[in-house]
């Protein structure tokens, strides 16, 4: 079975976790079993690896590529569910936890899930192939939800002009599928801007991360994935749209964080400890040669912190 995916930013992604042998890591976004991969050529016989994805479809190919080694469990989850695996499993703390977020190359590739707004498919996108479709929010929402979503979700600039379109077409006939909505939107923009980059780009993501609940699941993802390490393990986490890495950014800062207290105090009375440190000071971007040979690294950002 094929689950084409091309881990970005693999070297550092693999780097940053500064694998111990004996270590325990969780993958919490292990799609194809690129990035997990890496992990395990790092990991001894005693080492262990936790291999989480909510896609079926990746299931059965991290069955398929790893059901074989001793070290690693295959968990269908979402990454949202880390303190609850551990727990299943009976795991003192995790010494590195890996989050690549985002839709998979696969997905992408995969015309019939509905991601692509290049192939004309139905308007599904759903990561974990069940629950509310694409299709479902954008024929039953109404105006304010719609351009709420393609707003904050898709920073949108043109969010009523495209809302108001997908109200008054919908009325018509439902809207199925993948061409059809990327049509409407292309007609609701300004024909000044139909050729700067494809017009349904932002609304495929806005619609993305609302049918999934990316941002809660990311929020809620992050605290309990940095709650599950062992003092001295990582989280490394790799992003591919500004609201992502807009988050991460913040959770880690805060996380590094000490005394909070009012700068004219002359001692600390708080007591507040940092409770993390950042790896890397900046976010760490594809170089040259990947950006050749996988152009969709173009936007990923690495971010990584360790437990203190």
């Amino acid at each position: 079975m094929e689950f084409s995916h091309i881990p970005v930013i693999y070297e550092k992604t693999i780097e940053s976790l500064s694998v111990k042998p004996d270590g325990v890591y969780l993958d919490g976004t292990a799609g194809g079993g690129g990035h997990s991969s890496g992990i395990l050529e790092r990991l001894g016989d005693n080492g262990r690896l936790f291999c989480v994805d909510q896609d079926p479809t990746a299931i059965d190919v991290l069955t398929e590529r790893f059901g074989g080694d001793k070290r690693v469990t295959i968990v269908r989850s979402n990454f949202s569910e880390i303190p609850q695996i551990v727990e299943e499993y009976g795991i003192q703390g995790l010494d590195g936890v890996l989050l690549d977020i985002g839709v998979s190359s696969h997905q992408l590739d995969c015309g019939e899930r509905g991601f692509s707004y290049h192939v004309d498919a139905p308007l599904d996108m759903r990561m974990s192939q069940s629950g509310t479709t694409a299709a479902d929010l954008v024929n039953t929402l109404s105006f304010q939800e719609l351009m709420t979503i393609l707003s904050r979700y898709g920073e949108e600039k043109y969010a009523k002009n495209i809302a108001r379109a997908i109200e008054r077409e919908r009325e018509k006939e439902p809207i199925t599928t993948t061409l059809r909505l990327a049509e409407i939107v292309k007609a609701a923009y300004p024909p000044a801007k139909r050729h700067d980059k494809h017009p349904a780009r932002k609304t495929f993501q806005a619609l993305r991360i609302a049918v999934n609940g990316e941002l809660d699941r990311l929020s809620t993802g992050l605290d309990g994935a940095f709650a599950s390490l062992e003092r001295g393990g990582r989280l490394s986490v790799i992003t591919f749209h500004s609201l992502e890495d807009r988050m991460v950014k913040q959770r880690m800062a805060q996380w590094g964080t000490g005394c909070i207290c009012p700068k004219d105090f002359p001692v600390c009375v708080c007591g507040r400890k940092p409770a993390a440190r950042l790896v890397y000071r900046k976010p760490v971007e594809a170089d040259e040669k990947e950006l050749e040979m996988n152009p969709r690294s173009r936007s990923a950002k690495l971010r990584c912190c360790e437990k203190l």
